[in-house]
């Protein structure tokens, strides 16, 4: 079996990173001399949060500035917990996490609910968007939808 040798000046864009004149990432991918770059700066004073704030196993501090719109409540809350006592590199964290996004989106219903609020659910899912951009798509959700709410009220007549 014979090797032929590549001739690199042959091929368009090879090496084009070579001349770090001409690399935008050189400085980044080499810190050696962090105060001329740019590089060192005064940490902003760390915000004071007055809710609980779910923090990565992997960082040791929180960020500067953190989200407290929406603590981590009721059942969903409990699973977010339960997910940020992994690892991010571990699959279950993320799955863990969409889930609690999906029961989150049930408890907010009950909560509109219970203080006496409708939620106009296929608005607050983009139905005039999903109308407007894939009539196609929304005719299926609708027929899966009437489907299942069909064999639900035929299965209870049943009974």
């Amino acid at each position: 079996m014979s090797r032929e040798l590549v001739d690199t000046s042959k091929i368009p864009g090879w090496g084009v990173d070579a001349d770090t004149r001409n690399n935008p990432t050189y400085p980044i991918r080499h810190r050696e001399d962090l105060q001329t770059d740019g590089l060192n700066w005064d940490r902003p004073t760390q915000q004071a949060p007055d809710v609980e704030i779910l923090q990565s196993i992997e960082h040791n501090r929180l960020p500067a500035v953190v989200g407290t719109s929406t603590p981590p409540t009721g059942l969903s809350g409990m699973i977010r917990r339960y997910a940020f006592r992994r690892s991010e590199s571990d699959w279950w964290h993320w799955l863990l996490l969409m889930g609690a996004d999906r029961i989150n989106v049930v408890e907010g219903v009950i909560e509109d609910l219970s203080h006496g609020k409708v939620p106009n659910i296929p608005a607050e899912m983009g139905g005039r968007a999903e109308w407007q951009h894939n009539k196609k798509g929304l005719a299926v959700k609708v027929a899966v939808l009437a489907g299942v709410t069909l064999g639900l009220l035929a299965l209870r007549r049943r009974r």
